[in-house]
């Protein structure tokens, strides 16, 4: 037994010994660190994808989505990815592609997208503040950038009219303004459905001051509202709602004036742009 006990002693000791068993562990800690990548790197988890397109305020049911194998390493780079199939089916709280955007065929479903269908809204003014109107402007495919203006984005509201004086003007008139729809004109929203739609009006809530101050300028004989996109962190991080130029305020309040409305308690307003003995309704001149 003392042998057997000395000559694993001096196999230790031995300077070769330890250099081959260094290089054994090493060789095994690569191997089970290869090992350890190659599984992450094919491991794969199913997630909800969209069968068909589903339009916004569609109720997302289960002939709707099916499931497909991604890599996991996907879905944690992904924080917003839903991955599982009970946040689409809810029998007590269907859920609802959020209003304004679709879901496309083959595409997978984002936190952002998904709303309960209670909670979804189905006309755009219907949350509206107190103290706000809407404002219809006529657009066409050229104004609104190939159609690229969409609910919820957030752009500037530019002039561009011949002032008193007869020089052509140009500026920013609102800032900050939200599109609350953008209709065709046959009054349908453009992105409620998956068909191919031409724009013909962008709707806003405005409040009151500049609902009127709106309305007088969509009357001026010549004056042009030219809708002017910004980027996402614009949308993402938005302004007051507010008059950008006082001169164009000027130029445009010209052309109407506003006089108090006596069948009101609140102070509301009519405006005239003829005599003193027209009152109500908005009259340019």
């Amino acid at each position: 037994m003392g042998n057997i006990v000395t000559t694993i002693k001096r196999f230790l000791s031995n300077k070769n010994t330890i250099t081959i068993l260094g290089v054994l562990a090493g060789i095994v800690v690569l191997y089970i660190g290869y090992n350890y990548r190659v599984d992450q790197a094919i491991d794969t988890i199913a997630i909800p994808y969209a069968r068909e397109t589903i339009t916004a305020t569609s109720e997302i049911t289960q002939d709707m989505i099916d499931t497909t194998e991604v890599l996991r390493s996907f879905v944690s780079t992904n924080s917003n990815l839903i991955t599982g199939m009970d946040a689409l089916i809810n029998q007590t709280d269907p859920r609802c592609v959020t209003y304004g955007t679709s879901v496309p065929q083959g595409a997978f479903f984002y936190t952002e997208q998904v709303i309960s269908c209670s909670a979804s809204p189905n006309n755009p003014f219907q949350n509206m503040p107190d103290g706000y109107a809407p404002f219809s402007m006529s657009v066409d495919i050229h104004t609104t950038y190939g159609n690229s203006l969409y609910p919820g984005d957030y752009i500037d509201l530019y002039v561009k009219m011949t002032s008193r004086s007869g020089l052509i003007i140009f500026g920013k008139l609102i800032e900050s303004i939200e599109i609350a729809d953008v209709r065709d004109n046959q009054g349908n929203s453009v992105f409620l459905t998956s068909e191919a739609k031409t724009p013909a009006e962008l709707l806003f809530t405005v409040p009151e001051d500049l609902h009127w101050l709106l309305n007088i300028a969509n009357d001026i004989n010549g004056l042009e509202l030219i809708p002017v996109p910004r980027n996402a962190s614009y949308t993402n991080n938005p302004g007051e709602t507010a008059v950008s130029s006082e001169y164009l305020r000027d130029e445009i309040e010209y052309y109407a004036q506003q006089i108090p409305d006596a069948n009101t308690s609140t102070g509301g307003s009519t405006t005239t742009g003829g005599s003193s003995n027209d009152t109500g309704g908005t009259t340019t001149e």
